[in-house]
């Protein structure tokens, strides 16, 4: 990969966003909540639309790698770190109600979804209340939990193409399937995203969260760093099943580890690196293929490079 000129690419920039939307040679591990990673040249924090627009058309014509991220929380950056620029969407976070509309943009959290939902006795998004990411990335995976899934809900997405045309796409052209969606096929931006949601009870809908995010503390490793569900459903079984079967849960690499209480997750135990995390990973992969013939697919995303003493 070609070497960037930092100097210049920071003062072009600084032409879009202000000081304080700019962070240089961040580590990553502090912005994901696997909290592994190495530093990335610049983390840039838009604000609106036309600066998300601006630092894109930026980063295409100097012909400097880039990454959209969110919360972080479905992200493995690699020891090295990232050459190239981070977008981070997280203040871009605005959502207004309209009626039974919810509008959000990329980077509201679904946790502030679904106390906005909440606030005005709407109900359908208790599903995603704790789920750990934004609605840019439930959108282009169609996160979901407990039988719900975005694509339930979502009517309309307002999304960037990769020419830097900006389009609204209904939620029926989307193609939404299994941890997928036309915006992750065609390398589509997300913007903001329209909602569906029906008049419910209050006391209900505040129920119903709650419970659901007892069984997700129940059941999932939320003391310990992770990237949620590591493996995609394969289909006829169950990662986690799988994972147990094969013997593998507590099994360690490093500071890496299936999560005793839940084998569908690989969390950092202790002080992981990167590739703790990706050898543990390849050792699952390869276990459960020679035992069971199933290949799991990582549902965690994972960018940039090895650190320099890596092979």
């Amino acid at each position: 990969m070609k070497k960037i000129n930092k100097i210049e690419i920071k003062h072009k920039l600084l032409e879009i966003v202000r000081n304080d939307q700019l962070l240089t040679d961040s580590l990553m591990r502090d912005h994901t909540t696997f909290r592994v990673g190495g530093p990335a040249d610049f983390m840039v924090f838009p604000e609106s639309r036309e600066e998300l627009s601006q630092v894109i058309e930026l980063c295409r014509d100097a012909d400097v790698p880039f990454f959209l991220m969110g919360n972080g929380s479905n992200l493995l950056v690699r020891d090295g770190g990232f050459r190239g620029v981070i977008v981070n969407t997280r203040q871009m976070n605005t959502v207004v109600v309209h009626g039974k509309r919810v509008e959000a943009q990329a980077g509201a959290s679904l946790r502030a979804v679904a106390k906005e939902a909440l606030a005005h006795h709407l109900s359908g998004f208790e599903f995603a209340s704790g789920i750990p990411g934004t609605v840019g990335g439930a959108a282009i995976m169609n996160a979901g939990a407990y039988g719900g899934e975005m694509k339930d809900i979502i009517t309309k997405v307002e999304i960037m193409t990769p020419d830097g045309a900006f389009e609204t796409v209904e939620g029926a052209d989307c193609h939404f399937g299994y941890r997928q969606s036309r915006m992750r096929e065609r390398g589509e931006i997300v913007i903001a995203v329209e909602l569906a949601l029906e008049a419910g009870d209050p006391d209900i809908i505040r129920s119903k969260m709650q419970e659901l995010n007892q069984r997700r503390r129940d059941k999932q490793p939320l003391n310990y760093p992770s990237a949620g569900s590591t493996f995609k459903r394969p289909g006829g079984y169950f990662a986690g099943k799988l994972i147990q079967d094969a013997g593998l849960k507590g099994h360690q690499v490093g500071g890496a580890m299936v999560s005793p209480k839940h084998s569908g997750f690989v969390i950092n135990a202790d002080h992981a690196s990167a590739q703790d995390v990706l050898q543990l990973i390849g050792d699952i992969q390869r276990c459960v293929k020679a035992k069971f013939g199933v290949d799991l697919e990582p549902e965690v995303i994972t960018i940039g490079e090895d650190a320099a003493d890596e092979n």
